[in-house]
């Protein structure tokens, strides 16, 4: 299984929408409300299909049946596996880069 190393410049995006979707199945449009109200960050419809795409075709997230024209999809294990230990790295990275700009 790749990891969002892989993801290349999609990391960012890949992160922010797996956070979205550990909480329950979403689609595309309530992802994007989602994370810019938890991220402060607005996906455009390009960087989310194609994030979305990439997810699955990982396996990271699936696709559930669609409801009235809107395909909700949710998180697998793999993809909390994958989004828990990037979120304590990303947190490891907080803490020291918080703990040296406050000693400056």
């Amino acid at each position: 299984m790749s990891g969002l190393a892989d993801l290349g410049r999609f990391e960012e995006p890949a992160v922010l929408v797996l956070t979205s979707l550990a909480e329950r199945p979403r689609h595309g449009y309530a992802i994007v409300q989602d994370v810019q109200a938890v991220a402060g960050v607005k996906l455009g419809p390009g960087t989310l299909y194609a994030t979305l795409a990439r997810l699955e075709a990982r396996g990271l997230i699936e696709g559930l049946p669609a409801e009235d024209r809107r395909r909700p999809y949710r998180i697998t294990g793999a993809g909390l596996a994958l989004l828990r230990q990037r979120l304590q790295r990303m947190e490891a990275v907080a803490r020291t880069g918080l703990a040296r700009v406050a000693g400056t």
